[in-house]
């Protein structure tokens, strides 16, 4: 398929995004051959379902050479945060959207065992073949609404390398019985390798900052963020609104004076019974449901907490929500959005095909390519490719 110019819809959105830079940021408009060589780009994205400048060139007859779209993405001064902000504030408006559901999760990118030079790169598990890959974590921050679901914040996590190397150290000196007094301290964490639930609340603060009329109705999680730090501030963040997470089985509550697992609990004094509940969509599913407002030990208060299994399942997940008026229906209904999220990642341009060019070896290509690929799912006002609907 050829093209030697923007789609008519492409070039309205690029207008319109320049309009709302200038707004938002004045100064920060695009100039004519930045609009330019992004519309191209986005087309291309549109006709050829990648992101590959030889692509690109050999779409337009070679009239858009791969040396001149690389150094306009390397070199040019095209402001990336608030192209991905205001992408996010276009398409809300579009779809008149006032409020919405965040949900957290994050996912791993393999990319090779040699590769260095790419941004926050480490050593991963590679759940295929069981062995190890250099790769990136992403955490991701979508906004679950009536109509659509859209990525609104990324972040790139990466393990402290002194923590890491520190721990694989005291572990051998335990391993040799070597006491922990004469072990080495445990060193602070660098401020510049954050945690996954430290990135979650920043992405949070910013999100609201950036979009202040959304309405958050809540926070969707999963265990890796069901501490109590992060709920509490989560829950404050967002303006009170319900904060839904996970307990491990093994978690402590309290129950009548005595402190048991949150499995003994449910398995032996507060057994599930069978309901129907609805998802999004409309469709009906069988679950065993049962809930109290317990006391966690490790969150020092109480907390919502269900038992939830699905229909076929052998063993039950535990929700934690930090509002104690709902109902466990509506947090039931509530968490099913999170799954959303998976469905983004599988099918999302994002972190799937979108081209992953080899040459994105630095901090500003990473984060480059993802807010160009958020633009790249804005491209179509009638067709965003990373609604879900």
């Amino acid at each position: 398929m050829l093209m030697n110019a923007p789609a008519t819809f492409i070039q309205s959105y690029i207008d319109d995004l320049n309009d709302a830079l200038n707004q938002l940021k004045p100064g920060a408009a695009l100039t004519r051959i930045q609009a330019a060589w992004l519309g191209t780009c986005l087309t291309c994205i549109l006709l050829m379902n990648s992101v590959c400048w030889a692509k690109f060139e050999r779409a337009s007859l070679g009239d858009c050479k791969v040396a001149a779209l690389s150094w306009v993405f390397r070199k040019a001064s095209i402001p990336w945060d608030w192209l991905l902000r205001v992408s996010v504030v276009l398409i809300l408006k579009r779809y008149g959207i006032t409020e919405g559901v965040l949900a957290f999760d994050e996912s791993d990118r393999a990319r090779s065992k040699s590769t260095k030079r790419i941004y926050k790169v480490y050593k991963q598990k590679h759940k295929g073949s069981g062995g190890y890959v250099n790769g990136q974590t992403i955490v991701l921050l979508l906004l679950v609404t009536s109509s659509i679901t859209v990525p609104v914040g990324f972040f790139f996590y990466m393990p402290d390398p002194a923590l890491k190397q520190w721990d694989k150290e005291d572990k051998r000196l335990k391993k040799s019985g070597i006491a922990k007094k004469d072990r080495p301290i445990k060193p602070e964490r660098d401020s510049a390798y954050p945690t996954k639930t430290e990135i979650a609340l920043g992405l949070l603060k910013e999100f609201k900052v950036a979009h202040s009329l959304i309405k958050i109705k809540g926070v969707l999680a999963d265990a890796l963020y069901g501490e109590k730090a992060f709920m509490d501030e989560a829950a404050k963040e967002s303006g009170g609104s319900q904060v839904i997470s996970q307990l491990r089985k093994n978690q402590n509550i309290e129950y009548r004076g005595r402190i048991r697992s949150v499995e003994s609990y449910f398995n032996s004094i507060n057994k599930g019974i069978d309901q129907i509940i609805r998802v999004r969509g409309g469709k009906e599913i069988k679950v065993t449901v049962s809930s109290a407002r317990l006391k966690v030990s490790s969150h020092s208060k109480k907390r919502f907490v269900i038992a939830l299994k699905y229909d076929g399942e052998n063993d039950y997940r535990y929700l934690v929500a930090t509002d104690l008026t709902w109902r466990t229906q509506d947090v039931i209904q509530a968490y099913t959005l999170r799954w959303l999220i998976e469905v983004s990642l599988r099918t999302g341009s994002f972190m799937k095909d979108a081209g992953a060019p080899c040459y994105l070896t630095k901090f500003r290509d990473s984060c480059r390519r993802n807010s160009f690929t958020y633009a790249a799912n804005r491209r179509c006002s009638s067709r965003p490719a990373s609604a879900t609907d």
